[in-house]
């Protein structure tokens, strides 16, 4: 289900000093956005970071709560995104710095799709 409006509002001010965070409705979720990339998303106004190997040290104690996941020909597939705990909406300030090390995430994912993504040739004829 996605954000309600009131919780989306809450999370634009709280994540305001990222810049301009923006979400839109991504598979039933809501996708939150800076600067283009996805650093987090909100299911059931639940609010779930991006995580990888660089920064699951720091989110540490996400790993109490399960990843977001879906379930596929009858398998649960994990998604690269934990839970945010609830203190962290008290904590403005520590809500940022995870929501920052979320979007750091983001950032190096998307140069790695890059650096992977299949080159385009021109069907141009070079002749």
């Amino acid at each position: 289900m996605i954000a309600s409006d009131s919780f989306a509002e809450f999370l634009r001010e709280q994540l305001a000093p990222l810049g301009r965070v923006t979400m839109r409705p991504m598979f039933g979720t809501t996708g939150l956005f800076c600067d283009g990339l996805m650093f987090g998303l909100v299911t059931d106004n639940t609010l779930y970071f991006r995580v990888d190997d660089h920064n699951r040290a720091t989110f540490k104690e996400a790993e109490a709560f399960p990843p977001l996941n879906y379930k596929k020909q009858g398998r649960t597939i994990d998604l690269s995104f934990w839970r945010a705990p609830e203190r962290l909406f008290d904590e403005p300030d520590e809500l940022v710095t995870w929501a920052r090390v979320a979007l750091a995430a983001a950032r190096r994912v998307a140069v790695k799709r890059e650096r992977t993504a299949p080159r385009r040739t021109s069907r141009r004829s070079r002749y």
